[in-house]
């Protein structure tokens, strides 16, 4: 499993108009080839920063095969108006979080203070 990370710096009075437009675009990304699941969010201190986080299952299909594609061309030129400087992108390789997906705690488990 290989994780996409990308840093979206976004222009400040933009950060809704952003959120619409890639709620339009999603859909070029969702259907790539090796794509797993994505998670895309707001910075709570910079919310002009978005990170977005793509679940890929070998780096090849991010890249070259999402970024080669038509799709791919289409999803950055929805967004590309919206951002206030140039994107980073990087990739980590791993599996998921220990114990599953991030949720609530149980209630019933203890926390050692």
């Amino acid at each position: 499993m290989v994780y996409e990370i990308a840093v979206l710096p976004v222009h400040p009075e933009h950060t809704e108009a952003f959120k619409r437009a890639f709620a339009e675009v999603e859909p070029l990304l969702t259907r790539a080839k090796g794509y797993g699941g994505h998670l895309l969010s707001q910075g709570i201190e910079t919310p002009e920063r978005f990170n977005l986080i793509v679940r890929w299952r070998s780096l090849e299909d991010h890249s070259p095969g999402f970024e080669e594609s038509e799709d791919h061309q289409r999803f950055m030129l929805g967004l590309e108006d919206y951002f206030s400087a140039e994107p980073s992108v990087y990739h980590i390789e791993g599996g998921a979080f220990p114990g599953g997906d991030l949720g609530v705690p149980d209630s019933s488990a203890s926390v050692g203070i």
